[in-house]
C-alpha cells in the first residue's frame, strides 16, 4: 500500500478523552436513577395567591417561546416544595452538563427531540420496549461508545417496536406526541386509505417521527394497537431490535434513558439499507458512512460483537451486503483490522 494512499484516506473517528466519557457516564447513570423527568427548562418556583389560597407552582417553558405552569402545592406543603425544589437543581445540573458535553463534542439533538423523548420516557414506553432507530439512535452510540464523528443533521426521527410493547396502559401515539406541546400531525397514508405511519410538525423543515416495525414488504403499514397507531415495516428488522441495549440520548437540555439496536447488528442493517436505497444516493452514502462509523470504534471495543452479528444475520439479508465489498475496502484503509473483518465476512 502506497503512503500517500494512507494518509488520504478519511478518519472514521476519534476518541474523547477519558475524563468526558467519565463526564457522560456519571450523567446518564444518575439520571436513570430517576423514574421522571422534568420537561422542558428547569423552571422555577412562584407562589401564586390569585384564588385566595396559595399555591406554589412550577414556571417553565415545556417548548420554546411558550410559558406553562405546573401546581406543586399548597403553601404549607413543605415536603411537596422541597421535592421540586430537589428536582428543578437535578434539572439544572443535568442541562449545564449536557451543554459542556455538546462543546466536548458528544452528539446532542434538538429541543424539539427531547420534549418527544422525554414525553416518551416519562410515560414508560422505553421501558414497555420501544427502541430508538435511525440517525438518532447512531448519534446516541457514538456517546455511548466514547467516540467523535460527523453527523448530519437530520428532521427525521425513527422509533421502532420488534412486539407488542408492555405498557401498562394503552399509549395512543399522536395523542401523546401532541400532550408535548407541539402541532404534530398525521401524515397521510400512501395510498391515501392506507393508516397513517408518520406525524410531521408544520413547514418544510419541521420535524418528522416515522414508526418502524419488522415486515417482509417495505413500507406495508403494520397495525400496532397498544399505540393505536400503525408502523412501516422494514424487512429484517426483527434482526435489529433483538435484544435492545438501554443507553441515553443526549438531547436540549436534556439525558434521556432510551432503548437502542445492538451497535454491532446496527452496522450489519445500515449496510443493507444503504444496498437497498434506490433512487436515494445521499441517504445511501450515510448509511454507508454510519456503518463504517461504528464498525471502526467497535473493533477497537468490541470486535467479536461485529462477527458475532454478521453470523447471526439472515443469509438472504447479507447477500444484499455482499456486493458492496470493493465499495468499502477503500474507505477502511487505516483501519487494516475492519478491513480483515470486512474481508473474511464480505468476500466469500
Amino acid at each position: 500500500m502506497l503512503w500517500g494512499s494512507f494518509m488520504d484516506a478519511e478518519q472514521l473517528f476519534r476518541n474523547h478523552e477519558l475524563a468526558f466519557r467519565t463526564q457522560y457516564g456519571e450523567l446518564k447513570e444518575r439520571v436513570r436513577a430517576e423514574s421522571q423527568l422534568l420537561p422542558g427548562t428547569p423552571g422555577s418556583l412562584a407562589l401564586r395567591t390569585g384564588t385566595g389560597f396559595p399555591y406554589w407552582y412550577r414556571v417553565y417553558y415545556p417548548v420554546p417561546n411558550r410559558q406553562a405552569e405546573e401546581l406543586v402545592g399548597r403553601e404549607d406543603a413543605a415536603d411537596a416544595l422541597q421535592a421540586m425544589r430537589d428536582r428543578i437543581e437535578f434539572s439544572a445540573w443535568v442541562s449545564r452538563q449536557v451543554a459542556s458535553l455538546r462543546k466536548l463534542g458528544f452528539q446532542v439533538a434538538d429541543k424539539a427531540v427531547a420534549r418527544v423523548l422525554v414525553e416518551l420516557h416519562n410515560r414508560g414506553a422505553f421501558t414497555a420496549g420501544l427502541v430508538l432507530v435511525g440517525t438518532l439512535g447512531y448519534m446516541a452510540w457514538l456517546n455511548e461508545l466514547g467516540a467523535i464523528a460527523i453527523s448530519a443533521r437530520t428532521q427525521d426521527f425513527d422509533l421502532a417496536r420488534r412486539q407488542r410493547l408492555k405498557l401498562a396502559a394503552p399509549l395512543p401515539f399522536l395523542n401523546t406526541l401532541k400532550s408535548t406541546g407541539l402541532p404534530f400531525v398525521a401524515v397521510p397514508g400512501f395510498p391515501s386509505r392506507a393508516p397513517s405511519t408518520s406525524v410531521k410538525l408544520p413547514g418544510v423543515q419541521g420535524l418528522r417521527i416515522d414508526m418502524l416495525a419488522p415486515g417482509e414488504t417495505l413500507g406495508t403499514a403494520i397495525p400496532v394497537p397498544e399505540m393505536d397507531w400503525a408502523a412501516q415495516a422494514i424487512p429484517y428488522y426483527d434482526y435489529l431490535l433483538e435484544n435492545p441495549e438501554p443507553a441515553a440520548m443526549l438531547a436540549g437540555g436534556h439525558c434521556i434513558p432510551v432503548l437502542l439496536p445492538q451497535a454491532a447488528r446496527l452496522v450489519w442493517h445500515k449496510l443493507y439499507a444503504s444496498a437497498n436505497r434506490s433512487g436515494s444516493p445521499e441517504k445511501a452514502e450515510k448509511d454507508r458512512r454510519q456503518a463504517l462509523v461504528l464498525a471502526a470504534v467497535l473493533m477497537e471495543t468490541d470486535a467479536p460483537a461485529l462477527e458475532e452479528a454478521f453470523k447471526s444475520a439472515p443469509t438472504a439479508m447479507t447477500e444484499h451486503v455482499k456486493p458492496l465489498y470493493r465499495v468499502l475496502m477503500p474507505r477502511v484503509v487505516r483501519y487494516p483490522e475492519l478491513k480483515e473483518l470486512l474481508t473474511a465476512c464480505l468476500a466469500t
